[in-house]
């Protein structure tokens, strides 16, 4: 028996039962080699009255360490650890939180076209773009919709393990919904639901594009969709973009299997394709093989008139795969977007998302597919629309008030965002942002949009989550950092 060990217990486990305290404490000096394989420990009444404790809490300490293999029963019941454990290493030391910061074994490299992670400041005033209110998210009716999808008749159905392809009564809400106000010919089988438009775009990368095949992508651009087609191994080909959207003429000059757009609102410009740049794309297109990737993220938020329709609305041949998501008009929270396009392509992308994500939330499809089929979605659309429509005014009355003619932009006819030039300032956009954070407000710099991440005398400002107050008070405090 070890004269020289005594068990000492971690005072950051009060939250574990007390046998596997003294179970977990014995096996961490194993671990790191206080003891030995071969090593007898003490009696369960001999360990039990040095702690403190019950001696059927030791033995049950016992056996747990005997069903991990850590222990084996010798004669006269006395308890060893186990012989056939390996030595424990020499500068063997865990860490009192847990695991150690960093794994023991190479990761591969990541793709260079990532996003700069954030941290935003409590209570900030966030104007990152892209993000709706989520305050105004009508979580009464979707309370109700949920319920109803997990009690209803359907209920325990939607709980169980389903369709690859999506909850079918989703399906078929968002294809009667892209025929009604998208213009899309869509049938159930021509829809793929998934967690949100990103996943689509991943699924979408891996069944078109392989090691060595190029794609062009709008700079600047949505960087969280280069790194998905970027992980394929594709090469990526910038497009510049103008004020008529994506430069077509420039695109025709390349040689690529695919094509990544963001047609309706420019992504992070927010301007419109040009009608005669769309014909000549499709066009273009048909013409050459190649797949068009159209993400459309943000239809419904249109500001003046009725929106442009998709380039999918005006495609007979199978060339447009169409990304859709619920998140901007619902809550980025639910994790809900979709694909559309020909029957073969959704289900290649079910059987790629299979071997990933097996299937969605179904409880939460089958609530998104109530709101969308008693009208709750579409009243919604109409609040929001009014109402960040409002509270773009509102941005842009501040920002000359303020700013004057130091910032340059065209007023966006939809979207969540405007896209603004900078002129004047002393030091870059980036410092700006730096000093706007420091003052509890959040706006992301055009810098992390462009392909080369190079320093753009842009930025982009947000105004859908943001009220009009708050709006106010958060220009002021940019106005603030830019003086300083």
């Amino acid at each position: 028996m070890r004269r020289d060990w005594a068990l000492e217990l971690r005072d950051d486990e009060d939250g574990l039962p007390l046998p596997a305290r003294i179970a977990r404490a014995i096996g961490d000096d194993v671990r790191r080699g206080r003891l030995r394989p071969g090593d007898v420990l003490p009696g369960a009444r001999t360990l039990a009255h040095e702690l403190g404790v019950g001696r059927n809490t030791v033995d049950s300490a016992y056996r747990e360490l005997a069903a991990e293999g850590w222990v084996r029963a010798r004669p006269r019941g006395a308890t060893a650890v186990a012989d056939d454990l390996p030595a424990a290493p020499r500068a063997f030391a865990r860490k009192a939180s847990g695991l150690a910061d960093a794994p023991a074994f190479p990761l591969v490299a990541e793709q260079r076209f990532s996003f700069p992670p954030r941290s935003d400041p409590p209570n900030a005033l966030v104007m990152a773009g892209g993000e709706p209110d989520t305050r105004l998210v009508p979580v009464t009716a979707l309370a109700r919709a949920w319920r109803r999808a997990v009690l209803g008749r359907a209920g325990r159905k939607a709980l169980a393990y389903g369709d690859r392809y999506g909850q079918p009564a989703l399906r078929r809400a968002i294809a009667d919904f892209l025929r009604e106000r998208r213009g899309i010919a869509a049938q159930e089988e021509n829809v793929l639901v998934v967690r949100g438009s990103q996943m689509a775009l991943d699924l979408a990368a891996r069944a078109i594009l392989g090691p060595g095949d190029a794609i062009a992508v709008e700079s600047p651009g949505y960087r969280p969709a280069w790194v998905a087609f970027a992980r394929t191994g594709a090469k990526l080909v910038p497009i510049p973009v103008d004020a008529q959207g994506l430069d077509v003429r420039a695109l025709a000059k390349e040689r690529v299997r695919a094509l990544y757009t963001t047609p309706h609102h420019q992504y992070p410009t927010t301007v419109g394709l040009a009608a005669s740049r769309r014909l000549a794309l499709l066009s273009h297109a048909r013409a050459h093989g190649m797949a068009i990737l159209e993400d459309d993220f943000d239809h419904e938020l249109a500001f003046e008139g009725r929106p442009v329709l998709p380039l999918a609305s005006a495609d007979a041949h199978g060339i447009v795969v169409y990304v859709g998501t619920l998140s901007k008009i619902l809550a980025p929270g639910l994790r809900l977007g979709y694909v559309v396009g020909p029957r073969t392509l959704i289900d290649r992308l079910a059987r790629e998302r299979f071997a990933t994500d097996r299937q969605g939330d179904h409880v939460t499809e089958a609530a998104a597919a109530s709101l969308l089929e008693d009208g709750e979605v579409d009243r919604h659309v109409r609040r929001i629309r009014r109402i960040y429509r409002a509270r773009r005014d509102v941005l842009v009355d501040a920002l000359r008030t303020h700013f004057g003619d130091r910032l340059s932009f065209e007023i966006p006819v939809g979207g969540m965002s405007l896209w603004a030039r900078v002129h004047g300032l002393t030091g870059s956009v980036v410092a700006w942002s730096q000093r706007a954070h420091a003052r509890g407000v959040v706006f992301v710099p055009g810098r992390h949009f462009t392909f080369h991440d190079e320093e753009v005398p842009f930025a982009r400002l947000g105004f859908a989550s943001l009220d009009e107050r708050e709006l106010r008070e958060a220009v002021a405090r940019l106005a603030k950092a830019w003086r300083k």
